[in-house]
């Protein structure tokens, strides 16, 4: 290996992403944005149950967060490709502190009902579903190519960082504010705080990516990134394995079943289990970001969706806390290579033009197996069984990746995240299978 291909590869691990001001700024402004969303939804669910004491309710709650992805992802994506995703970033950002705000007063006030709450969840909703298709578009255009997989690997490690310290920490101040009978309030104003730094921060990012020209909002534009998706054999095939992957393979929807009737361990052991798949996640990624992947990055793609669904299959045949435990930190660990590798590819890929329809295709399906995968996971349950759910998912998910390596040979083929040779590689359309 060359000297100047050594230090190519030493820059794509440890804090190399940081390097960019502009990352930094980003990166700052990404953790303060999820935890005040994080924080948000929380207080908003915990609220909504206490005015109406209705489980459906927080069903609605969910379906007002994922409605706007599903409904407006073709449009959103296409707002990141024709107008400055800086800008698309910061009205989010903005509209997602005056939610904050609109929250703080419905409670201050004591107007807050449910419904009044789901009127604030629908602009709340539309916010964070064109934040999406930017937020994933913005990064390549932060960092020099050498530093993409760190700096996706960094976002990565935040996003699950926030998953865990946002509720936690709306967890705390719920319970103080309880304490002292002030509601959920000083909850919501906090969140404002937290957002509107994260609108400062935003703001403060120097890097305006070229916006190509400005074509036409017609249908054949707004299908482009279905249509890019659909002819590049990788691309299709990355999202289409995690998509998979999580419908079959999820257990989130059954943990309070396992905790309380097959582990019996309780409301705690409920709380530890459902961590352990988010803190494997969290440090499979850190480990990401100082060893990141740079053989065989397909192979081990597949390799992490079987083992994803080995962890399933583990975790629905134990009868053990502790190895239900490891089962479940195993495929957090696992999912975060799928993300890393999968992710890598769809921006790498995917010319700055047409990343923000890419990246909302991308998101859109994400979001789609996960709702349908908590639906897939109580039907099936309902059918079945619990343990035979889980059983026949895990073991779903693994023959999903089989049979992937057999269908997607470009996938299984791919071998370092090299920005230079993936472009001349697989950017070009190619069949889907």
């Amino acid at each position: 290996m060359t000297a100047p291909d050594q230090k190519a590869r030493a820059a794509a691990g440890g804090f190399g992403a940081f390097r960019s001001r502009d990352f930094t700024l980003y990166f700052g402004s990404r953790l303060l944005a999820l935890v005040a969303a994080e924080m948000q939804i929380t207080t908003v669910g915990w609220q909504v149950y206490r005015l109406t004491g209705e489980p459906l309710d927080l069903g609605f709650v969910g379906l007002a967060q994922f409605l706007p992805f599903a409904l407006l992802f073709l449009v959103s994506g296409l707002a990141a490709d024709r107008f400055p995703r800086i800008r698309i970033l910061t009205l989010c950002i903005a509209l997602q502190t005056a939610c904050a705000v609109a929250f703080f007063l419905l409670d201050r006030s004591g107007t807050a009902s449910f419904a009044a709450m789901l009127a604030v969840l629908v602009p709340l909703g539309i916010a964070r579903a064109f934040a999406m298709p930017a937020h994933q578009a913005i990064i390549p255009s932060l960092v020099p190519d050498r530093d993409l997989p760190n700096a996706i690997a960094w976002n990565s490690s935040g996003n699950q960082a926030c998953r865990i310290g946002g509720p936690t920490a709306a967890g705390i101040l719920i319970a103080i504010c309880d304490a002292a009978g002030l509601g959920e309030g000083p909850v919501y104003a906090t969140v404002a705080v937290i957002f509107a730094a994260a609108t400062v921060l935003t703001l403060l990012i120097r890097a305006r990516p070229r916006i190509g020209p400005v074509a036409p909002v017609t249908l054949f534009n707004l299908l482009a990134g279905l249509r890019f998706i659909g002819t590049r054999q990788v691309i299709l095939g990355a999202i289409g394995l995690d998509l998979f992957a999580v419908l079959f393979g999820g257990v989130t929807a059954l943990l309070p079943v396992f905790a309380r009737d097959i582990l019996d361990v309780g409301a705690e052991g409920f709380g530890l289990l459902r961590s352990s798949l988010t803190v494997g996640a969290l440090l499979g990624a850190l480990l990401l970001t100082q060893r990141p992947i740079q053989r065989h990055a397909g192979r081990k793609l597949l390799l992490a969706v079987a083992v994803f669904g080995a962890g399933s299959i583990v975790f629905g045949l134990s009868t053990n806390f502790w190895l239900s435990m490891a089962a479940l930190f195993a495929m957090g660990a696992a999912d975060s290579i799928s993300v890393f590798v999968r992710l890598n590819l769809v921006q790498i890929i995917t010319p700055d033009d047409m990343r923000g329809r890419v990246s909302a295709v991308n998101g859109v399906f994400i979001g789609a197996s996960n709702e349908l995968g908590e639906f897939e996971s109580g039907v099936t349950a309902h059918w079945w069984g619990t343990v035979p759910a889980v059983i026949v998912g895990g073991a779903a998910t693994c023959l999903v990746a089989i049979l992937f390596a057999a269908m997607f040979r470009d996938l299984r083929r791919v071998d370092g995240l090299d920005a230079e040779e993936l472009i001349r590689r697989y950017r070009d359309p190619r069949p889907a299978v």
